[in-house]
């Protein structure tokens, strides 16, 4: 799919992917040649290009970064009773794993300029019973991963980082996923850099590695006796198709990531100086990749997300909400934790009610982003 020259009469979308004939020639290949004794001949060189990319020593391809997560999680041995500390602002895949394995989760709040996980939130969040730290790259934007990695030090933490919407960022040279125990990654359809649906682990732990190897084959030892399996574990791979594709599309990750640095750009032209809104911040050292493009509405203004987003639609304009927080949701109603969150974490709860995710998909045009930002900023206008 191209990038230039598309009507905006038509609808817009939030997120999609930019497809080139290098991905379709790379998926042609594996499932024409990807089989028997060839079969995981894409995988291998997806995992080894995506761990020297990244700079990590390790890399496994998985379904999905939930699963990414889980893995990292199920390799720390984690048990009743223990704490993972998350953000109170991401997507709930990066909290779910701390359930899957019997942990408990600890919603911490946010900073207010990065929206991603507050050093300071973090460390009066940290209780006896904190083993692990789940830090996430919100909307390609990054943490003060010094302040964090020095209290997950101090007080015996082990970091993962959740770096699937922040592909290509970095941090004072370092690059997203490169941080931590261990890091894993989304290629789910709307992401920067896709497989359709896919993750990847990556580490620079050799018994990390190999436990979530022994733990994504369920419980086999590589090598060992046919179909015997040591414990109960799980089934987490990658086909040779969704492998392809990820390797075209990370040869091609410099021009997807100048990509949405460019969309950004166009939007900051537009809405940058519009009195009232705010967009995605970028602090001294961090290169935000702006997966998601994202607009914070003034509490003065007589327009929530949800108003926004649907008047938006009706202009044939799609938009998404800025995260819940995950203690407000359903699925956390009952935990304790969720009831002491909803009255601690206030910057969490004052952003997120205010906050949309604009087009930010790879065909997006300048004359597209003007065109959102024309409507956006008429619909705002009046609701003062």
């Amino acid at each position: 799919m191209g990038v230039k020259g598309v009507d905006v009469v038509e609808r817009i979308p939030v997120a999609g992917p930019w497809i080139t004939q290098k991905e379709i020639d790379y998926v042609t290949d594996a499932v024409t040649n990807a089989w028997y004794g060839k079969a995981n001949m894409y995988h291998g060189r997806f995992e080894s290009a995506f761990a020297d990319y990244v700079g990590r020593e390790y890399a496994i391809a998985l379904p999905s970064c939930t699963s990414a997560l889980h893995l990292s999680l199920a390799s720390l041995g984690l048990e009743s009773g223990d704490e993972v500390i998350v953000p109170e602002i991401t997507w709930i895949a990066s909290a779910a794993p701390v359930t899957y394995v019997g942990a408990m989760p600890v919603f911490a709040d946010i900073d207010t300029e990065s929206w991603c996980l507050s050093a300071q939130r973090l460390e009066e969040s940290v209780s006896p019973r904190t083993k692990a730290l789940i830090v996430v790259g919100l909307y390609g934007n990054m943490p003060d991963m010094d302040a964090i990695l020095d209290i997950a030090q101090h007080y015996g933490i082990s970091v993962i980082e959740d770096a699937a919407q922040a592909i290509g960022s970095e941090h004072k040279g370092r690059k997203a996923g490169s941080f931590g125990l261990s890091s894993a990654f989304s290629f789910h359809g709307s992401k920067t850099l896709t497989t359709g649906e896919g993750g990847m682990l990556v580490t620079d732990d050799e018994n990390v590695y190999r436990r979530c190897l022994f733990l994504r084959d369920h419980g086999r030892q590589p090598g060992h006796k046919v179909f015997w399996n040591i414990e109960v574990a799980y089934k987490y791979k990658m086909s040779s198709m969704q492998a392809a594709l990820g390797l075209a599309q990370l040869e091609r990750v410099e021009e997807l990531v100048e990509r949405k640095r460019q969309i950004f750009a166009w939007y900051q032209e537009s809405l940058g100086d519009v009195e009232g809104i705010v967009l995605n911040q970028e602090a001294p050292g961090v290169k935000n990749t702006y997966w998601m493009v994202t607009a914070i509405v003034d509490a003065r203004f007589s327009i929530g997300k949800a108003e926004l987003i649907s008047v938006m639609s009706e202009k044939g304009i799609d938009c998404r909400p800025f995260f819940h927080p995950l203690s407000s949701l359903p699925a956390y109603a009952d935990l304790p934790q969720a009831r002491i969150a909803r009255s601690r974490n206030l910057n969490a709860y004052d952003i997120a009610p205010r906050g949309i995710n604009l087009p930010s998909a790879l065909n997006m045009t300048e004359e597209r982003v003007r065109h959102v930002c024309d409507r956006m900023k008429a619909i705002v206008a009046d609701s003062r």
